[in-house]
């Protein structure tokens, strides 16, 4: 079941809500900068 979690791209700095299936290896994009340097934010449940 898929959740929204909060990410961090490491280029640009900005933060932003993805879907996200807890165990599912998923390649993202920063919707600013278009980088695939993105990390979900731990801890933060939304």
């Amino acid at each position: 079941m898929a959740e929204e979690a909060k990410f961090k791209c490491l280029r640009c700095m900005s933060e932003f809500c993805l879907p996200y299936t807890p165990g599912v290896t998923e390649e993202r994009t920063c919707p600013n900068c278009s980088s695939n340097s993105v990390r979900r934010i731990k801890g933060d449940k939304k």
